[in-house]
């Protein structure tokens, strides 16, 4: 008898533990099977390469200008360490050494690929560093899979997987070629491999954490405020680890300064001159706020607006997931992030891309409970009628999600201000067809891509938005934006004069008298938005080319 009850105690036990979490598959599960990561891997691969074609808007003027644009300025402007053509064109940052060449050597080193191979068409200048990124993001995908799969089990990975590629946010951002989407990849890869973020009974190899702090390394040295999130989780290591002087001396050091060595290498060799990258940029973007030039808001906005646009309608479904959960440590490393972020006055939806997978993680958790064990039976199983119940709960939950996700997913990839990238797009083809000889663009600085898709050695010239030394000073930006005519009679005093000039409407309707003045007519037009953004209404982007500029 005595026998017997230990038995009904044990299954006692046991059904207790399933009832309170998502009992994990054992680890010789066809879902842990290496040939399953591989599948998940390609499939991820096939999707985001699906979803570079579809991401066809203007979203941030850097996944051009500090990525796209250095890099072809690398490949095809390239002289010798410390000298360089003209060919191309370089930002303010570059000047003052605040940006690290580490990310756009990439794409630099794909360009050259390119004119080796004899393609540096514009099809493919235009669509391959997308495609290259898209093979980052499959491999940040398959490391969301892999360490929700880890912390929560098979079920969880799955769902974790399709909240990760349904997302609205992440499906228009991801494979842009910005500093933030490689941060991302690079975050989540690395969270995998630290002991403080996986369960204490998890079994890991004795190497995992300097993996861990090496990518982590990595992603600082690519963009140095994803220190935010390693301070966070080193801290939290430090304080669960057994060797704590181990772990700074043998680890965090040694494994630091060999990447801020190379990256100090690499930046060194590139400018010509010794430049420490992240101290320059601490110093403009922290102790003297600079970023402040390009518009700041409330210090709630992440809460209120930015993250919670970015999670959208998996919003309650993370949240639920966080406090089902109960996993602080992750969860935590979003509020930290947030709360860091929110200190700083300039925001944008970007800064706080590499904490999206970890809440779409939660989301995924949540809807792996709907279809959980059933907490009412004592023997941890469902009565049909229960689980029809939670399996219509489920459905009904996905097709919700992806009803409101994918339109607003497509939308925002294809149709949204689209036209900066279409007009660049056709010029591009115009000039590989020896049909322009310069451009001018009248536009607020920054908002179309440059000599990265144009990729011919063309004068072209935009209006500089250069941070002034002098507080309130407009740039030549700002100065068109308040006087379109009366900017653009006065820039023409001593223009060379273009063959085309590109503008957005809302300007070109006070331009009509100067562009008639001056013998330039229309030849196309592309659509840009239905609504504005941050300025007046953008509808669409006008060219215009002087009429018998081919007789010059």
């Amino acid at each position: 008898m005595r026998q017997r009850k230990n038995v009904d105690v044990s299954s006692t036990n046991n059904n207790i533990k399933n009832n309170l979490k998502i009992p994990k598959t054992p680890k010789n599960n066809k879902f842990t099977h290496p040939l399953l990561n591989n599948n998940v891997f390609y499939l991820c691969l096939f999707f985001r390469f699906i979803n570079a074609f579809f991401v066809q808007t203007y979203f941030n003027p850097d996944e051009h200008w500090q990525a796209l644009e250095v890099a072809h300025h690398i490949s095809f402007g390239f002289v010798s360490f410390s000298q360089f053509l003209k060919y191309g064109h370089l930002t303010w940052e570059w000047e003052k050494g605040i940006r690290s060449y580490l990310h756009p050597v990439i794409f630099a080193a794909l360009y050259k690929v390119l004119a080796f191979l004899n393609l540096d068409k514009p099809w493919f200048m235009i669509r391959t560093p997308r495609l290259l990124q898209s093979v980052f993001s499959a491999i940040g995908d398959l490391y969301l899979f892999k360490l929700s799969q880890e912390i929560f089990g098979d079920s969880v990975a799955k769902f974790a997987l399709f909240a990760q590629l349904t997302n609205w946010f992440m499906f228009f951002c991801i494979t842009r070629t910005l500093s933030n989407s490689l941060e991302t990849v690079l975050t989540v890869v690395s969270l995998y491999y630290w002991p403080c973020i996986r369960p204490s009974a998890s079994k890991i190899s004795r190497g995992s954490r300097k993996w861990g702090l090496a990518i982590a390394a990595l992603a600082c040295a690519v963009r140095p405020t994803s220190a935010i999130t390693w301070i966070y989780i080193g801290l939290l290591e430090l304080y669960l680890t057994r060797d704590k002087l181990k772990f700074v001396l043998l680890e965090v050091i040694p494994i630091g300064t060999l990447i801020l060595g190379l990256t100090f290498l690499v930046d060194g060799w590139m400018y010509g001159t010794w430049v420490l990258v992240p101290l320059n940029f601490l110093k403009f973007n922290f102790l003297s706020s600079g970023g402040d030039y390009y518009g700041t808001h409330v210090w709630h906005w992440y809460f209120s607006q930015g993250f919670t646009v970015m999670v959208f309608t998996f919003l309650p479904f993370s949240l639920a997931g966080i406090f089902k959960s109960k996993q602080w440590k992750l969860s935590g490393l979003i509020a930290w992030c947030l709360g860091i972020y929110s200190l700083l006055g300039h925001k944008e939806f970007r800064f706080v891309l590499p904490v999206l997978p970890i809440a779409l993680m939660f989301a995924g958790y949540w809807l792996a409970t709907i279809g959980g064990p059933d907490k009412s039976n004592g023997q941890g199983k469902r009565s049909p009628s229960t689980h029809d119940s939670c399996s219509a709960k489920l459905q009904l939950a996905i097709l919700f999600l992806a009803v409101s996700n994918i339109p607003m997913a497509i939308y925002m990839s294809m149709v949204h201000q689209r036209g900066t990238e279409d007009v660049i797009n056709y010029l591009s083809v115009e000039a590989y067809n020896g049909k322009v000889k310069s451009v001018l663009f009248l536009t607020p600085c920054h908002a179309t891509p440059y000599y990265s898709t144009l990729h011919r050695n063309l004068p072209m010239r935009f209006l500089d938005c250069t941070p002034s030394d002098e507080k309130g000073a407009l740039d030549e930006s700002d100065r068109f934006l308040a006087d379109p005519a009366g900017f653009a009679t006065e820039f023409a005093k001593n223009w060379s004069i273009p063959s085309h000039i590109v503008l957005f409407d809302y300007q070109e309707k006070l331009l009509k008298d100067f562009l008639a003045l001056h013998n330039f007519g229309e030849i196309k037009r592309f659509f840009h938005a239905h609504f504005k953004v941050d300025r007046e209404h953008q509808a669409s982007v006008a060219v215009y080319t002087r009429k018998g500029f081919d007789d010059d």
